[in-house]
């Protein structure tokens, strides 16, 4: 299958990428021209590659016969003074790919979201934003929208959530000190392999999904709370001397406490079952930010 995918420097881009590869797939990646690309350095040359600032999107459709968008791009929106980047990448590009999928007939969209309400951050404002596009637009494309639980795994950029704790926690310093909320939210995590294998049970299957709009919450049949995640990650980090101070900070005010369920069943009939458990993910993150500070 002719594939566009957006995101592919990134963490989950990446590595959907290779599996795609793998899988005998042709790519045609969209980028932008300052992207760092040393997580797919190996495999460059097996990909087409498009400047996001030089694309001639109606070229590329026409030109490749794209049979499948895969949208992975996203702006994390940082700064929440200036949403202008973050509604380009989250909102702006993927419109204007979904307009032009559906004007040359390609047959299949794949967007990336959150399960984050649209109510916490210009970035999930955003996402839920396109959302509501893809169901405007359904009847003209199947599309498949992933909300996605919390992913992590080997080379997550170190300001998400799970990579920042392990490496925090790889530093076993005496009188360390982390401040934390009294981590009782609820979370689904879920290892990169596991969400990777989603979007390749659902290309594998697409044509016994409705030519609409198709909703899949992404995670596993398990659910921890942050506390206790925490505290299985310090101990797999063999650390003994850094204190969790969990209560010394306050929820946020629209912290969320218990995750949405994940559509386990309803993937399971598509051959897709999460295959990695948490810890044994966890060790294999672990190890990798070892062998990295190491090497």
């Amino acid at each position: 299958m002719r594939i566009l995918l957006t995101g592919a420097t990134g963490f989950l881009g990446s590595n959907l990428l290779k599996k795609l590869l793998n899988e005998g797939h042709e790519l045609f990646c969209v980028k932008r021209k300052k992207s760092l690309t040393f997580r797919i350095d190996e495999i460059k040359g097996s990909v087409v590659w498009c400047d996001i600032e030089t694309l001639d999107i109606d070229s590329l459709f026409l030109q490749k016969k794209i049979e499948c968008v895969i949208h992975c791009a996203t702006n994390y929106g940082k700064d929440e003074k200036n949403p202008i980047e973050t509604i380009e990448a989250n909102l702006i590009l993927p419109l204007k790919l979904l307009s032009t999928a559906i004007k040359y007939n390609v047959g299949i969209f794949i967007n990336t979201d959150t399960i984050l309400d649209k109510r916490i951050n210009i970035y999930s404002l955003s996402k839920k934003q396109f959302v509501e596009w893809l169901k405007r637009y359904s009847d003209n494309i199947l599309i498949i929208n992933l909300s996605l639980e919390h992913f992590f795994g080997q080379g997550d950029n170190l300001s998400k959530f799970v990579s920042y704790m392990i490496n925090k926690l790889l530093d076993d310093t005496v009188g360390n000190v982390i401040k934390l909320t009294p981590g009782l939210q609820r979370r689904n995590f879920i290892y990169i392999d596991d969400v990777v294998n989603v979007f390749i049970a659902l290309i594998n299957n697409y044509k016994r999904l409705d030519r609409s709009y198709n909703h899949f919450n992404i995670g596993t049949n398990y659910t921890i709370t942050i506390r206790e995640f925490l505290e299985l990650v310090k101990k797999l980090c063999s650390n003994k001397n850094t204190f969790l101070d969990f209560g010394a900070l306050p929820y946020r005010s629209n912290e969320i406490m218990s995750p949405v369920d994940a559509d386990i069943k309803k993937l399971s009939s598509f051959g897709w079952m999460p295959e990695v458990l948490l810890e044994d993910g966890l060790k294999r993150t672990i190890d990798y930010e070892i062998n990295k500070k190491v090497n």
